[in-house]
């Protein structure tokens, strides 16, 4: 499995339930890159989706140990064991891991690859990802060229894991 995200100088991803910035090309590489895959994701991410709508063409897994929440458009896995049961049921390269940072944190041990859209600046954030930069078994193994939206310089980054364990 894979994870795709954004984040800044400081690997801040999200403040008050929201991006930190949404940038079209970084929109437009996410819908392509998990278009007729499986995206897995917390509830509160879930929840900060626009209408709070699964993402469409893809299928959307849940996990959330939240009792209360239920939602028939989704598959909800309420463990880390049911969902490893969930994902079994496909090529672990269509599994994109997408947030927030419980299920990142969770889940980082077990993806191959890590698709980060790097904004360089640093933004306040409530929300971060594992710093991959000081991580032994995560090597940097793609860089783009700098982009800008606006005035924002962004890089689309690929990292390996060297050591996956096994899901």
């Amino acid at each position: 499995m894979k994870a795709i995200l954004s984040a800044d100088l400081n690997w801040g991803i999200g403040c008050g339930g929201k991006l930190l910035q949404r940038v079209p090309e970084d929109m437009k590489f996410f819908r392509r890159m998990t278009d007729g895959k499986v995206v897995v994701m917390g509830r509160e991410t879930f929840e900060s989706l626009p209408g709070k709508q699964p993402l469409k063409d893809r299928i959307n897994i849940v996990l959330s140990r939240s009792a209360v929440f239920d939602d028939d458009r989704l598959i909800l896995c309420r463990s880390l064991e049911e969902l490893k049961n969930e994902l079994k049921k496909y090529d672990s390269d269509d599994i994109f891991i997408i947030g927030g940072e419980s299920v990142y944190t969770q889940l980082l041990p077990y993806c191959t690859e890590v698709f980060v859209t790097r904004f360089e600046k640093e933004f306040t954030a409530d929300r971060h990802f594992p710093d991959l930069d000081k991580m032994a078994n995560w090597e940097l193994a793609e860089q783009s060229e700098q982009y800008f939206y606006n005035d924002l310089g962004f890089r689309f980054l690929r990292y390996a894991n060297k050591s996956v364990r096994p899901f």
